[in-house]
């Protein structure tokens, strides 16, 4: 059982590698890092997660139970937007394509994969969703929030 966990687990890594390396070739350079230092966009940004992304992701960004194991439909729950999740693994350019578009097999997911995420792209604005990446990682503790911000400059190089 362990070797198929390594083996599916180094395959897992790679799939979200070279979706991560073929959305960097595929897009333009995203917005400069969304800082989480300007208080109005946080207090803007937490509203708008109460109202759009609470029921899915927690209203204290903790997820859905059990977000790792698949549900019997397939799809993973939603993961949490705390420091115990991944979110903080991805830049900002792939945060926002994802609330923006939804998760996009080949994009800004590995291909075949199918999500219960919904795009966000015609209900709110960029700044809507710049706010509410904002709000999310104004909760993560300053060594997680470092460790964000040094992803995003590596996928911008």
């Amino acid at each position: 059982m362990p070797k198929k966990i390594l083996i599916f687990g180094t395959i897992g890594a790679v799939a979200i590698g070279a979706v991560a390396a073929l959305y960097s070739l595929t897009q333009p350079s995203g917005p400069i890092f969304i800082e989480p230092t300007n208080r109005a966009l946080v207090v803007q940004g937490k509203a708008i997660y109460a109202n759009n992304c609470a029921a899915c992701h927690g209203a204290s960004l903790q997820g859905q139970p059990n977000w790792r194991e698949r549900l019997p439909n397939g799809r993973l729950p939603a993961p949490p937007h705390d420091k115990t999740g991944h979110t903080w693994h991805h830049p900002d350019a792939i945060l926002t394509d994802i609330v923006k578009n939804g998760l996009v097999p080949g994009r800004t997911a590995p291909p075949g994969y199918e999500s219960d995420m919904p795009a966000f792209g015609k209900s709110l604005s960029d700044e809507e969703i710049t706010a509410v990446l904002a709000y999310i990682k104004s909760t993560w503790p300053s060594k997680v929030l470092q460790l964000q911000k040094e992803v995003d400059l590596q996928q911008r190089k």
